[in-house]
């Protein structure tokens, strides 16, 4: 497979986007990068972000750019979009964050300063509690609901909606959150729940 193909592969299943890392795993030279954006194949989103040109342009990219940008030495995504923003995106409840919310492991480190559109959350999350998008990572509809309870930002009127459209939606079922233990606060929640 030719350099073009294998960048073109990876930027197709992150809705077009690419790193710097990825395009020198596919045999780009960082010294040719240059060439690259003055032809206007490449379109440079942020530090080590690009984007192919050509490809056309998805309904949330901001989730894929961010996610990219949250990615460790080794190249590898470690941020996970969760608590409001992964209500918005799952379309649950009327929640309009006016900020993104990201999950990252307790060890994540920016050299940078942290971007103030982001909230970084620090967790470890376990794999069943992620789900894979094209080109991010989000919690699942119960995990979020969980972390959307726990930080009690939202208020009580919101938190039901959401509940009640994941519900019906088929999102999550009453047995996946019985099985969360009697403590959890999300089964308080859904017995006040009426269907």
């Amino acid at each position: 497979m030719g350099k073009k193909d294998c960048l073109f592969q990876i930027a197709d299943s992150q809705q077009g986007y690419f790193t710097s890392f990825q395009a020198e795993r596919c045999g780009y030279a960082r010294s040719h990068f240059q060439r690259q954006l003055l032809s206007g194949e490449w379109i440079k989103e942020q530090r080590g972000i690009y984007r192919l040109a050509r490809y056309p342009v998805t309904d949330r990219p901001e989730l894929v750019v961010w996610g990219l940008w949250s990615r460790s030495k080794k190249g590898e995504i470690q941020g996970v979009w969760s608590h409001e923003t992964a209500l918005d995106v799952y379309e649950l409840s009327d929640v309009m964050p006016a900020k993104m919310h990201m999950t990252v492991p307790i060890s994540f480190r920016k050299r940078i300063s942290i971007p103030p559109l982001l909230v970084l959350h620090y967790a470890t999350l376990h794999e069943k509690e992620i789900r894979a998008q094209q080109g991010y990572f989000i919690t699942t509809p119960l995990r979020t609901l969980i972390d959307v309870i726990e930080e009690g930002v939202l208020s009580h009127d919101l938190l039901l909606q959401a509940l009640r459209e994941a519900l019906q939606k088929g999102l999550v079922s009453r047995r996946d959150i019985e099985a969360t233990g009697k403590d959890s606060p999300i089964r308080g929640l859904l017995n006040e729940l009426t269907i």
